[in-house]
C-alpha cells in the first residue's frame, strides 16, 4: 500500500473512486461566487483548518468533496462581514478607534481563530477613515476573553505579543502609503 501524503485526505468521488487532494486541490475543484466575496487568503487558512479537522481531529483519511464544502462553508459562515462596524464614525476628530473587547464577544466561541482576520478587517475600516491615530483598546481584557482565563498568565501575554504583532504586520502590509500612528491599549 502506498502512502498518502501527510498534506493530503483521499476524496470519494460519485464514482467510488478515492482520489488524494491537498487543501489547494480541492479549491480548485469548488467554484462557488460566494467564495469571491472573502480574501483568498483566508479562504486558504480556511482550507487548511478544515483539512486538518477532517484529518488530525476526526482520524479520517478518505471524505467526500461535498463533506469538505459543508464543513468549509460553516467556518467561513462565521467570517461573513459585520454589517455595523466596531469603529465609531465620529467619536474624535482624526481619531479611529475599535474596541478589541467587543470584537472578542463578537467571535464568541470561534475564539483566536475567527478573531484574527475581524481584526483585519477592523483595521481596514478605520484606515478608510484616514485618521491620525487608529486607536485599538481593551486589549487586556479581550486577550482573557480570548483565552478564557480569570487572571492574567504566560498564555495570556504570549496572545497579547500576538495581537499587537498582527496588528503591524497589517498595518504595514496595506497597499499604498499610511500615515497613521497606531495605538494599542
Amino acid at each position: 500500500m502506498i502512502a498518502l501524503a501527510s498534506e493530503c485526505l483521499l476524496f470519494r468521488t460519485a464514482s467510488g473512486e478515492s482520489v488524494p487532494y491537498s487543501p489547494e486541490m480541492a479549491m480548485d475543484e469548488m467554484t462557488a461566487p460566494s467564495l469571491e466575496s472573502f480574501d483568498p487568503e483566508l479562504v486558504h487558512h480556511a482550507a487548511s483548518a478544515v483539512f486538518h479537522y477532517f484529518k488530525h481531529e476526526l482520524g479520517q483519511q478518505t471524505i467526500t468533496l461535498g463533506e469538505f464544502a459543508g464543513a468549509l462553508e460553516k467556518v467561513l459562515r462565521n467570517f461573513a462581514p459585520v454589517t455595523a462596524p466596531a469603529i465609531p464614525r465620529d467619536s474624535r476628530p482624526g481619531v479611529a478607534e475599535a474596541d478589541l473587547c467587543g470584537l472578542a464577544r463578537e467571535v464568541g466561541e470561534g475564539r483566536e481563530l475567527l478573531f484574527f482576520p475581524r481584526l483585519r478587517l477592523e483595521l481596514r475600516r478605520g484606515l478608510e477613515q484616514r485618521p491620525q491615530v487608529l486607536r485599538f483598546h481593551g486589549l487586556r481584557g479581550c486577550v482573557k476573553q480570548l483565552v478564557g482565563a480569570h487572571r492574567w498568565g504566560l498564555r495570556c501575554q504570549e496572545l497579547e505579543g500576538q495581537i499587537v504583532a498582527f496588528l503591524r504586520e497589517c498595518l504595514s502590509a496595506e497597499p499604498g502609503p499610511v500615515n497613521v500612528a497606531l495605538l494599542v491599549e
